[in-house]
């Protein structure tokens, strides 16, 4: 009986978990440091060089490299365990962007090296994120994933409204090079609470690192739903980040707004899908995952359109409370519907490609939307709208409606 009440699914229940709470902090700690970069280097791209496509390039290299390499980081992270790679990518973060605002207070930084300094962090980035993304399956009792999953993407909530706040008013402020400096602070901090994290995950990857690495990559195709969502989700990714650089530019170069104005209508973002969040990580979604990621995609296409619509500051307001409310029951039905169907010792190998692919038309759609908005933000902005709906048939025709834990035994072979 008292094993039963311990594993009750409960939030409470939850934070009593070995482990569970340091997690939270690291991840939460970790993924604010991420928000406040991605806003603050798009924001210094504007203000610097005056460039969108320069910031489209900016955050297209911020991810693509590190996704690139997402078949060799789930392999590391299968042989070697999650926690030290993940201190080593906060290291190697927090060093690049207090590295980018000294060159930049010293008048150092062509375009040039900036791109290539975060280059350089976006190559270690992906070992964090699987890694802390895939040690919540292995904490976590299966009956509980779901509230775990809420957990999880509050993580991102909480730091899609800490984040861009705080990097909207720093910049406003002080400027980006203090921004980066305080960011570069909370990716140490980061590390210095993952150090000691308890890493329970099996050693599932003990072969030569390319053929393992390769054996990920073979996993996730013969996966019919982790190869369903590559094509959904990073279809609905494209929109998401043509409207991450169209929004920015919309609010500094069209209403006259400020830094701290794009920090906040990010934040309001993060707050609305802070309620979703927690209201949808309470009900299972087994069974009803098209439709709730259906919906959530058709949410976010309004968003998108109402901006379109009304291009000014109440209604692009309005819009980020639509999109935030929307994205909570899509990465809950995201992270759960992936963990159900992956063989746990997989998980590294598997959920670091799943991610990347997944991950992979935020970055497309941010450089596509530098060569676009200079020319029409309009058009960026029905773009936007056109890869979200079309993202919203790929799920409801691609991923398997009823499908049991796809993880046979032929794909361990």
């Amino acid at each position: 009986m008292t094993r039963q009440i311990e594993l009750a699914p409960s939030y409470g229940a939850l934070f009593r978990i070995g482990g569970f709470p340091r997690l939270v902090a690291s991840m939460i700690l970790a993924r604010t440091a991420t928000e406040m970069l991605a806003l603050i280097l798009v924001l210094f791209a504007l203000q610097r060089y005056q460039s969108a496509a320069v910031a489209g390039a900016v955050v297209f290299l911020e991810v693509t490299p590190g996704l690139l390499l997402s078949p060799l980081a789930g392999a590391l992270l299968d042989r070697h365990g999650r926690t030290r790679l993940m201190i080593l990518d906060y290291l190697v973060a927090g060093g690049v962007m207090a590295a980018i605002g000294a060159l930049a207070l010293n008048d150092r930084l062509p375009v040039p090296m900036l791109l290539l300094l975060v280059t350089i962090a976006s190559i270690t980035g992906i070992l964090s994120r699987v890694g802390v993304r895939t040690l919540f399956p292995l904490i976590v009792p299966k009956p509980m994933w779901e509230r775990a999953n809420a957990i999880d993407s509050n993580g991102y909530v909480v730091a899609q409204v800490v984040g861009p706040a705080l990097a909207g008013g720093i910049v406003a402020a002080l400027g980006a090079e203090a921004a980066l400096f305080v960011t570069a602070a909370v990716f140490l901090l980061a590390a210095i609470v993952t150090i000691g994290l308890r890493d329970p995950g099996p050693a599932g990857a003990s072969g030569p690192l390319l053929s393992e690495a390769w054996a990920g990559v073979r996993y996730v195709a013969r996966n019919r739903t982790l190869r369903a969502l590559a094509v959904s989700v990073s279809t609905n990714a494209v929109g998401w980040g043509l409207f991450f650089i169209a929004l920015p530019v919309l609010v500094i170069q069209h209403l006259q707004g400020s830094a701290a104005d794009v920090g906040v209508l990010f934040a309001l973002y993060g707050a609305a899908g802070f309620l979703s969040v927690l209201f949808f990580g309470r009900i299972s979604t087994a069974g009803r995952e098209r439709q709730l990621m259906v919906a959530a995609m058709a949410g976010t296409a309004l968003s998108y359109l109402l901006v379109l619509l009304a291009p000014h500051r109440v209604a692009a307001g309005f819009a980020m409370a639509v999109a935030g409310i929307a994205n909570g029951p899509f990465d809950i039905v995201l992270f759960t519907l992936r963990q159900r169907r992956t063989h746990p010792d997989w998980l590294g190998r598997a959920f670091a490609v799943s991610m990347a692919l997944n991950f992979s038309g935020f970055p497309l759609g941010s450089a596509l939307a530098g060569a676009v908005v200079p020319r029409s933000l309009e058009a960026a902005l029905l773009a936007a709208i056109g890869f979200t709906i079309l993202a919203a048939l790929f799920t409801w025709f691609l991923i398997p409606a009823n499908e049991l834990d796809e993880a046979a035994p032929r794909y361990l072979s």
